[in-house]
């Protein structure tokens, strides 16, 4: 199983269990959770959710999938950019930690940069540290430009990592954020590592390249799609399974191995950007 060295001593598998979308529809409410336990047994421990994911209604599905099984966990969730000061960021974490039937989060990142300053964002995590309410913090969707702001920041080097968007057709990090990041040996989280539903979703699963790979070696598409993404050094990936079949291809993905060849083959199918681009987000 293939896992990622956060601060050199912390090893979690490379493939976590995202929630985006999760608890909108309350009929599907007993799928999602026994995704997420189906999860948890097969050794993705890392759980990614958010505020926002259904105005909360992810985190309750979340708390409901971990009852007894916390210390399983390695648990992610993210507060709004609104919600970012010294203070509202206090209150959204312990509103957070109520509706997960926890107190503490593993990891808590900013959900993206908004209007509060980066300085008073890194003073709320640094208090619910010692608080004891979450054990690390981290960013999402900050481009290399931000990043390097916010590494210049007083504590701003605690940042543990950054969530990004990562896919075959969106390679834009490989530019100059991934690799910055890993010479900084700081690990990137890559949300929608399978591209978010639609029609780019859909061409990616119907080129013709990923189909032969997938047939040659016995797997999905969306394995040879997970497998690519974490092949890079320090990028977990976290896809959304709302279903138990889905889980236990995703945890399969842990241990494939695309080829030199195979990898060849991908890289003039997708290439990635010559120059600097926009950070994608969804």
């Amino acid at each position: 199983m293939k896992t990622i060295q956060f601060h050199g001593e912390l090893a979690l598998p490379a493939i976590g269990q995202g929630t985006w979308y999760m608890g909108e529809n309350p009929s599907l409410r007993s799928q999602e959770v026994a995704a997420l336990q189906a999860g948890l047994d097969l050794g993705l421990k890392v759980i990614d959710t958010a505020e926002m994911y259904a105005e909360g209604g992810a985190e309750q599905v979340v708390g409901e999938a971990l009852h007894g099984r916390r210390d399983q966990a390695w648990l992610v969730s993210k507060v709004y950019p609104w919600n970012a000061g010294e203070v509202d960021a206090i209150e959204a974490c312990e509103r957070s930690l109520k509706r997960l039937q926890t107190d503490y989060l593993d990891l808590y990142l900013l959900h993206w940069r908004g209007n509060v300053p980066l300085e008073e964002t890194i003073r709320a995590m640094e208090s619910l540290q010692q608080q004891g309410k979450i054990r690390h913090w981290g960013v999402s969707n900050f481009d290399h430009d931000d990043m390097l702001e916010l590494w210049h920041e007083p504590g701003g080097k605690a940042c543990l990592t950054n969530q990004v968007l990562y896919h075959l057709a969106s390679r834009g990090i490989e530019y100059d954020l991934l690799p910055h990041c890993q010479q900084r040996e700081m690990p990137i989280m890559a949300y929608c590592p399978l591209a978010q539903a639609g029609r780019l979703r859909q061409a990616l699963f119907d080129d013709p390249q990923l189909q032969q790979i997938a047939q040659q070696k016995g797997i999905s598409v969306a394995q040879v799609m997970l497998a690519w993404v974490i092949r890079q050094p320090g990028v977990l990936a976290i896809p959304k399974a709302s279903s138990v079949a889905h889980v236990q291809q995703n945890a399969a993905a842990l241990s494939i191995n695309l080829t030199h060849e195979e990898l060849s083959i991908i890289d003039r199918a997708f290439s990635a950007p010559l120059t600097k681009t926009s950070l994608d987000v969804v």
